[in-house]
């Protein structure tokens, strides 16, 4: 009996110790689209009133991990019963990535000056709310699809592992995915209150705490925008490696480019084709 036991608990201590092991593989193969996901939520996140940031996080937080409780359960039935689904609905999800790459870079050039003019202190507080809840929407929505990236990035690293292996490597790796990306984002957006306190806690005393601060308020804007241009790139990127990565021929047509500038044709050609019929479709809708 106490060898059945025992036996019990070197079976459970193997299986953590693989599942630890393709933890740490599965990590590494996601780092890249993380990086992305960091840039992409940094600018999604950005814009807001003071202090609504963490407000707006907390919200944009949530929705994450609904993504993945969403995603998670039909990843491991899709896994079992439906692999050849998988990479259609990844496509799906790049054509979504690339049309707010396009649009936003679309918005920028075409209408930019319309919104500079544009005074938000006619807005009203409800007016405010609304927009706010329209940009949590979208960057849940946009979360939604890179999740799925992430999942499927690390499943792959584990198909051949157990099904219990599977779904422990692969929440692990999800939820550490949305607290890192997220937490970042979170210091990221308050760096500027960290700089307030700085200076606060400084007076004229501290020479090097007041700069230090100084330079974190300075360097906030700067950084805001460094993100925004990054998150716009790296949807767009992100969406042309997921075609590029299952349509061999695009890299034939291709070949004389870094595989980079192949990702970044491709997002912008697929961006550019979707914000147009969007274009086309909504003019159509208001003409009926």
């Amino acid at each position: 009996m106490a060898v059945g036991f025992f036996a019990v608990f070197d079976d459970i201590a193997a299986l953590l110790d693989d599942a630890a092991a393709m933890s740490k593989i599965a990590a590494k193969k996601t780092a890249g689209i993380l990086g992305d996901d960091l840039a992409v939520n940094a600018q999604k996140a950005s814009g807001f009133a003071t202090s609504r940031e963490l407000p707006v996080l907390w919200a944009i937080t949530k929705g994450s991990f609904r993504n993945k409780f969403i995603i998670l359960p039909i990843a491991f039935l899709l896994s079992a019963f439906a692999p050849w689904s998988i990479v259609p609905i990844l496509m799906l999800g790049g054509i979504y990535l690339a049309y707010e790459g396009a649009e936003k870079i679309f918005d920028y050039f075409v209408v930019h000056e319309q919104i500079k003019q544009e005074s938000v202190a006619k807005l009203s507080e409800e007016e405010i709310l609304e927009i706010e809840k329209t940009k949590i929407k979208s960057a849940i929505v946009t979360d939604f699809i890179l999740s799925i990236e992430i999942i499927i990035i690390a499943l792959g690293t584990v198909l051949d592992k157990s099904l219990l292996v599977q779904i422990i490597v692969v929440s692990f790796v999800a939820i550490i995915a949305t607290i890192g990306v997220y937490g970042v984002v979170a210091l990221l957006v308050r760096m500027d209150d960290f700089g307030f306190k700085l200076i606060q806690i400084a007076k004229d005393e501290n020479n090097f705490l007041k700069k230090s601060g100084e330079l974190l308020v300075r360097a906030l804007p700067k950084v805001i925008r460094f993100l925004t241009v990054i998150g716009t790139l790296a949807m767009i990127l992100v969406a042309g490696g997921i075609f590029t990565h299952n349509i061999h021929q695009i890299h034939e047509v291709l070949s004389g480019l870094p595989n980079i500038l192949i990702d970044l044709c491709t997002g912008l050609l697929i961006g550019t084709v979707a914000v147009l019929v969007h274009s086309l479709f909504t003019r159509l809708l208001k003409r009926t």
